[in-house]
C-alpha cells in the first residue's frame, strides 16, 4: 500500500496540481522529507494530521518550517480514518478559497496525513470536486497516482459533498 520511503504523489487539477504524501519523518529522516517537499514547492500544505502524530514523528516544527520560507500551511487535525469535525469544518472554507486560488495560478496544493492516503486523500478529493470534477471520476484520478486514496466511505462522502 504505501512505497516505504517518502514521496509525492501528485495530480494535475486545472492548471495547478495537488498531491498527498505521508507525514514527513515517517519514512527517512524529517530533515530529507522536508527537503524533498521545499524541492517539489507547493504553495500550500494542508496538514490533516493530529499534533501527537507531527510530535511523534519528529515534524512538531514542520508549519514553522514551511511558513518559514512562505509556503501558507494549515493544520486540520483529523484522527486516522476520521472525517472532518466542527472544527476543521469550520476552517474549511477559508482553505477552499485559499486553494482554488493557488490552483487558478497554477500553484501546487500539498496534503499529507499520516501515510497520505486517508485524510489527505479526502482533503485531495475535496479540493478536486470543488474545483468541478465529478467525485467518482476524480477519485479514479487520485487513486491512478496514490492507490490507498480515501480509506473510509465517511471521507468519500464528505469530500464528494463539495461537488
Amino acid at each position: 500500500m504505501d512505497s516505504r520511503k517518502f514521496a509525492i504523489y501528485a495530480v494535475t487539477v486545472g492548471a495547478g496540481q495537488i498531491a498527498l504524501s505521508p507525514i514527513p519523518g515517517r519514512f527517512g529522516p524529517y530533515e530529507d522529507n522536508l527537503s524533498t517537499i521545499l524541492h517539489w514547492a507547493p504553495e500550500l500544505v494542508l496538514t490533516m494530521t493530529t499534533q501527537a502524530e507531527l510530535d511523534r514523528m519528529g515534524a512538531s516544527a514542520f508549519g514553522a518550517d514551511l511558513q518559514a520560507v512562505g509556503i501558507a500551511w494549515r493544520h486540520l487535525p483529523i484522527v486516522d480514518f476520521g472525517a472532518p469535525d466542527a472544527r476543521v469544518l469550520a476552517q474549511w472554507g477559508e482553505v477552499s478559497a485559499k486553494g482554488a486560488e493557488v490552483l487558478a495560478r497554477g500553484g501546487k496544493i500539498l496534503c499529507h496525513c499520516f501515510g497520505g492516503c486517508g485524510r489527505s486523500g479526502m482533503a485531495a478529493l475535496r479540493l478536486m470536486t470543488e474545483a468541478g470534477e465529478a467525485p467518482q471520476a476524480a477519485l479514479a484520478r487520485l487513486r491512478q497516482a496514490r492507490s490507498c486514496a480515501v480509506e473510509t466511505d465517511d471521507q468519500y462522502n464528505w469530500a464528494a459533498s463539495g461537488a
